[in-house]
């Protein structure tokens, strides 16, 4: 970091962090690991993919963030009849009365907003789901051949079931790679389950304290990119990515007999985006490999096609990860008579 600025916006960053997580634990019970890396793709500024079977609070989790950070909320409920206009918005005719000139004008739809809950994604065919790229990618929207720039900040955070296939479009990989983070929402253990029954069957009403805004989350949210990264740390998030692909030469071998394809140049840039995030929000001013490897399954996890071997011997994404992870060594840093290089990340795209 530069500047005493810098240093005092990276402890308020942190203390947004824990004050968000306490006022998300008054609604939601458990779930911590879920909720620390919806915040850390949030302050990112990225997008996220909430993937649990029905029932684990996953809609509510991402109403009450919305709640907590005064932000403008709209939930889509992705079905099978849903259209892109039904979601981008759409141009109608207008009559001036006083003149009789029709002129067209448009009705924004509900993807003009800060959060996005864009309920079972998988629920609306390729056509529809298509709709999101643009506005994830360039926070816009191409109607009637007229650009329409979407609120700033941003973010898309769509929920998955992933049991149910009846009725159901598998995300396009095109789609997949535009979010920052897949999110494995799991059952909670006898503890929370037996807080979460007493919460729900009382008369309890919790109401949510705004904690930030959308220009102080901004504010806040630049900083993340000023965090310096040292060279072989970088290197080591470039590693895990590219030794994914199984036709790179130095790819082990466990990843050649399991998977199709792997991560493409978005997973080196969010796992430094990502590692940044995390050092902050730990309140930390550098990277080291542990905030790589706190990042590493939520951005790998949807970028890794496992292949019909892997499939039948029940081996996953999450597994080839973890064997990944200890298979990349540590890349230690520079020899002693100077600092590593440092360099700050660019946008990624």
């Amino acid at each position: 970091m530069e500047s005493d600025a810098d240093i005092q916006a990276v402890h308020r960053l942190k203390e947004a962090y824990e004050h968000l997580s306490t006022e998300l634990g008054r609604v939601i019970v458990g779930q911590k690991q879920v909720i620390k890396e919806l915040l850390v793709a949030l302050f990112a500024r990225g997008h996220c993919l909430l993937v649990g079977v029905p029932g684990l609070a996953k809609t509510l989790t991402i109403r009450t963030l919305a709640e907590a950070l005064a932000l403008k909320f709209n939930r889509i409920q992705f079905t099978p009849d849903l259209m892109p206009s039904d979601i981008t918005g759409t141009e109608v005719i207008q009559e001036d009365k006083t003149t009789g000139n029709r002129s067209f004008r448009f009705l924004p739809g509900p993807i003009f907003g800060n959060v996005i809950l864009a309920d079972e994604i998988n629920r609306t065919p390729p056509k529809t789901q298509a709709a999101l790229l643009e506005a994830m990618q360039e926070q816009q929207v191409t109607v009637g051949g007229q650009r329409h720039i979407l609120p700033d900040p941003f973010f898309v955070l769509a929920t998955q079931n992933p049991i149910e296939q009846e009725g159901t479009y598998p995300l396009p990989e095109a789609q997949l790679d535009r979010f920052m983070f897949h999110v494995w929402v799991d059952y909670p253990n006898e503890e929370d389950e037996l807080e979460i029954v007493k919460r729900t069957t009382a008369d309890l009403e919790v109401k949510i304290v705004p904690i930030l805004h959308a220009e102080q989350i901004k504010a806040l949210t630049r900083i993340i990119r000023k965090v310096p990264i040292a060279d072989h740390v970088a290197k080591y998030a470039l590693q895990l990515a590219r030794l994914t692909r199984r036709n790179e030469p130095e790819a082990p071998d466990f990843i050649k007999a399991n998977v199709l394809w792997g991560a493409g140049p978005r997973a080196s840039q969010y796992l430094v985006l990502g590692a940044k995030a995390h050092a902050v929000l730990m309140g930390r001013m550098f990277v080291t490999h542990e905030d790589i490897q706190a990042v590493a399954p939520p951005v790998l996890r949807h970028r890794i096609k496992t292949n019909f071997n892997a499939d039948a011997e029940g081996i996953t994404a999450d597994h080839l990860i973890q064997k990944l992870m200890q298979h990349v060594p540590v890349i230690p840093g520079e020899a002693a008579g100077g600092k590593p290089q440092l360099f700050r990340s660019a946008d990624a795209g």
